[in-house]
């Protein structure tokens, strides 16, 4: 099987140098289609500038970044918005709803962007927000949504291009216990059973624990890599596995869900 994602030797220095920042230090590895792989690390480790260079809000300094055999820093205008549009997905911390705009408004944006049919548009939408348990709340601004029903309503946003590859920068930081699970429990059932691939970006152990594998990051490099046995091992069994890791690195976790 071809993998979706490869990443070759991929470095962002911030700084000039002789007093330089290495975000990311030469780090590689791949995605194969239909993985869920947890991006762990202590503060400062490399995750989030990891996930930015390859959504492309960042250009890295070196490297390559090889989605499906091309190569993202060399994709420009129409290729560029393909690639941000329908390649990847991405779900943001802090949700990053436009205020202005309900739910439904929210989520179907993307597909006026790329000029989908309505009744397509449509087809989606009731999909996902029955999936995401949102339906009842499409026609509410942001304000009036809670923490959980902003980040499902992202969520939904992020899947309606049905886009190769979810990128998920701590999408349960700004939820409490409850609609961190929930939001979890979806992004896993997704994987399971569309065999969506993501990359999540955590430092939450428990988030972790849904994933099948984890990369843990140190001074932007891989410092070890976990994978859960697959099905002997529960979820439990992993969390501990990589308390231990986390241990190693001076990190833990924040949550408990």
């Amino acid at each position: 099987m071809e993998h979706i994602l490869e990443i070759q030797s991929l470095r962002k220095y911030y700084g000039k140098a002789g007093n330089q920042t290495k975000a990311l230090n030469g780090i590689s590895f791949q995605v194969m289609p239909g993985e869920f792989i947890g991006i762990m690390g202590s503060s400062g480790s490399g995750k989030s500038t990891l996930l930015n260079c390859i959504a492309t809000v960042i250009q890295p300094t070196e490297g390559k970044i090889m989605m499906q055999g091309k190569d993202v820093r060399s994709l420009k205008g129409a290729d560029l918005s393909e690639y941000r549009g329908r390649k990847i997905g991405y779900l943001f911390q802090n949700f990053e709803l436009l205020d202005n705009l309900t739910a439904r408004e929210n989520i179907l944006l993307p597909m006026s962007l790329h000029n989908l049919s309505d009744q397509e548009s449509q087809k989606r939408l009731e999909q996902l927000a029955s999936y995401l348990e949102i339906t009842d709340v499409l026609d509410k601004f942001p304000a009036q949504l809670s923490g959980g029903e902003k980040q499902r309503t992202a969520a939904a946003r992020a899947l309606i291009l049905k886009p190769g590859i979810i990128l998920a920068d701590e999408p349960t930081g700004a939820l409490d216990s409850k609609n961190a699970r929930m939001l979890m429990e979806k992004l896993s059932g997704l994987n399971e059973t569309q065999k969506s691939t993501i990359l999540m970006v955590t430092h939450d152990s428990n988030a972790a624990s849904y994933c099948k594998r984890i990369l843990f990051i140190q001074d932007g490099l891989i410092f070890h890599e976990l994978r859960r046995k697959i099905p002997e091992e529960t979820k439990q069994e992993f969390y501990e596995r990589i308390l231990k890791v986390m241990a190693q690195l001076g990190g833990g976790s924040a949550n408990v869900l």
